[in-house]
C-alpha cells in the first residue's frame, strides 16, 4: 500500500477515525483557543505566531475585505448569483477575476519591496536602491507601480495610513523590524519626486507591508488578499441572493454598448 499512501505527501494534515491533527497540533486544542488569522498562519507556515503577529496579520485581512460593485470580482458575485449560481459558485466567479490587474498588486508590491530590502542588505544607499527597484518593477510591471496610487481614493486611501501606524507600533515592540515600512515610505516618497504630486500608498502597497513585514513570500500576499475578498464576495452575492433579480448584466438594459464599424461593414 505504500504506493498509495504515498501518492499525496504531506506535513499539513494527520487524521485517523477519530483524530484530526494539524500541523501536530491536535483539533480539540486548537477549536476556541486560536484566532481565525492565527490558524491561517499555522497552516500556511507551519508554526504558531504569536499574539502580535496573529493581530497584525489580521488588520491586513481586515482592511482588504470589500471595495464596492465597481469592484469588478465584487460585480462579478452579482451578476453571478442573478444567474443562478449559488454562493459558491459566485465566490469561485469572483475569486478567478483576482488576477494580475485586478487583485494582483500586493504580491507585486512585495517583490518590490524585497528586491529593494535585497540591495540594502547588499549594501546599496536607499536611495539608489529604490531607484533601482523600481526600474527593475517597471521593466516587470509596466509603467504602474503596484501599491501606489488608487483611481478613486485621492488624495489618501484611508485604510494605508491606518495599517502602517499599527506596522509602526509593531516595529516599536519588535513583533517586526520595520524595514518594509521604510523601503515603502522612501518608494512613495521616491514617486513622488519623479512625478512632482503625491502618489500615496494605497491598500495594496500597505498590506504587502505587513505580508513582507511578518515574512510571508509574495504569492502568499495574493492567496491573503484573495482570503480576505472573500468576505466581501459572500456578503455581495448574500445581499443580491435575498434582494433577487434575474440576468443582472454590469449595465441597466435600458443602456447600450458603443458600436464601432469596421471598414468591412456594410
Amino acid at each position: 500500500m505504500s504506493d498509495v499512501s504515498d501518492w499525496w505527501r504531506t506535513s499539513i494534515i494527520d487524521m485517523e477515525p477519530g483524530r484530526i491533527a494539524l500541523r501536530g497540533h491536535p483539533i480539540g486544542e486548537l477549536i476556541g483557543q486560536i484566532s481565525f488569522p492565527a490558524m491561517i498562519w499555522l497552516m500556511l507556515r507551519g508554526d504558531m505566531p504569536t499574539q502580535a503577529q496573529a493581530q497584525l496579520l489580521e488588520a491586513s485581512l481586515v482592511a482588504a475585505v470589500d471595495h464596492g460593485p465597481q469592484a469588478p470580482s465584487i460585480a462579478a458575485a452579482r451578476m453571478a448569483v442573478t444567474c443562478g449560481l449559488p454562493l459558491n459558485g459566485a465566490l469561485a466567479s469572483a475569486v478567478n477575476m483576482l488576477d494580475d490587474v485586478h487583485g494582483g498588486a500586493g504580491e507585486q508590491a512585495v517583490e518590490l519591496y524585497t528586491d529593494i530590502a535585497a540591495r540594502r542588505d547588499a549594501g546599496v544607499p536607499m536611495a539608489q536602491a529604490v531607484t533601482e527597484g523600481l526600474a527593475a518593477c517597471r521593466e516587470r510591471q509596466g509603467r504602474f507601480i503596484p501599491g501606489f496610487g488608487h483611481r478613486f481614493h485621492k488624495p489618501v486611501d484611508p485604510r494605508a495610513p491606518v495599517l502602517l501606524a499599527l506596522v509602526d507600533q509593531a516595529a516599536a515592540k519588535g513583533t517586526v523590524s520595520g524595514q518594509i515600512a521604510q523601503i515603502a515610505r522612501a518608494v512613495e516618497t521616491t514617486l513622488a519626486a519623479e512625478k512632482g504630486k503625491p502618489i500615496p500608498m494605497n491598500i495594496d502597497g500597505a498590506t504587502a507591508v505587513i505580508h513582507a513585514e511578518l515574512g510571508f513570500p509574495a504569492p502568499l500576499a495574493r492567496a491573503l488578499f484573495c482570503l480576505s475578498r472573500s468576505v466581501g464576495i459572500l456578503a455581495h452575492a448574500w445581499e443580491q441572493t435575498e434582494q433577487g433579480g434575474r440576468n443582472k448584466g454590469p449595465t441597466p438594459p435600458a443602456y447600450r454598448w458603443t458600436y464601432v464599424a469596421k471598414d468591412t461593414d456594410t
